[in-house]
């Protein structure tokens, strides 16, 4: 199944499935065009291919162009993508194309102004699964276009234990003996932790990384400190701009962010049309 096209067909669906009645009473007859898409702000440009997609997928034989891939800055008033084809076409492609570039840019820049100011290169900033349903594995790509890293794509590709798991089997020592039996040898345990009496159990249990959910930083400090090594130390909860140095002083291996994915705003441009 080819996700990305199923994607894109749906959201071509939701805007002109049923025809496009503006466009169809002006267009009588079929004229082919330009349609230029403007940056109107600067920023991380993630969804090129995307878009390219979005325009064939409407007219197969239109010729959509990009000097620009993602993860390239464009500068405020650049003309960044071109397509030539059919006008119904790119009048019928213009908002599904623009909508997917802008979410995805406005990750990715947002994504990169973390990048730029974490001072700790040996620190790995990865996304978590606060994502758009249905639009989890482009909006990782924009993370990765901003130049972060990805946690795990889904529940199927990694594991983690967290506090519902702990319950419900009784102790973390249980539920890291209870996946560690029904799992390959080749996967890693993951283990949330919110106290250093959940990291010590963690690390007795043979967790090979061990997450600080919302510590404080003297918490975390500690904890990294009493792992020593024994494990990747990845801290989630409360990441931001202004909190980032702050954790990755701490010491820990990862910092997962939800904030990448669930607080970027789309960033801003527009699509003009050219007849021939």
């Amino acid at each position: 199944m080819n996700t990305i096209d199923n994607i894109i067909k749906l959201a071509l669906f939701e805007d002109s499935g049923h025809g496009d009645i503006t466009t169809e009473s002006i267009l009588l007859e079929s004229f082919s065009g330009t349609g230029v898409i403007v940056a109107k702000e600067s920023f991380v440009l993630a969804g090129v291919e995307i878009a390219k997609k979005v325009f064939k997928l409407l007219d197969p034989l239109c010729e959509p162009y990009s000097s620009y891939s993602d993860g390239d800055c464009v500068k405020d008033g650049e003309v960044f993508f071109k397509v030539k084809g059919d006008l119904l076409a790119l009048l019928k492609g213009e908002r599904v194309a623009l909508n997917f570039m802008q979410r995805l840019s406005g990750i990715a820049t947002l994504t990169r102004s973390f990048i730029e100011e974490l001072s700790f290169p040996d620190v790995r900033l990865t996304d978590t699964r606060k994502t758009t349903p249905g639009l989890r594995g482009l909006e990782k790509e924009a993370v990765r276009a901003g130049g972060a890293f990805n946690h795990r794509m889904s529940l199927y590709d990694g594991i983690l234990i967290k506090d519902n798991h702990i319950a419900v089997a009784g102790s973390i020592k249980n539920a890291v003996k209870a996946v560690r039996n029904r799992t390959s040898h080749l996967m890693k345990i993951e283990v949330e932790t919110t106290t250093l009496d959940e990291v010590s159990q963690a690390l007795d249990a043979g967790a090979e990384v061990i997450m600080l959910d919302n510590m404080n930083y003297e918490q975390m400090t500690r904890a990294v400190k009493f792992i020593n090594g024994k494990a990747v130390v990845e801290a989630s909860g409360n990441v931001s701009i202004s909190t980032l140095n702050k954790i990755a002083a701490t010491g820990v291996d990862v910092i997962s962010c939800g904030a990448l994915t669930h607080q970027a705003r789309s960033v801003d441009m527009s699509m003009r049309i050219n007849t021939e």
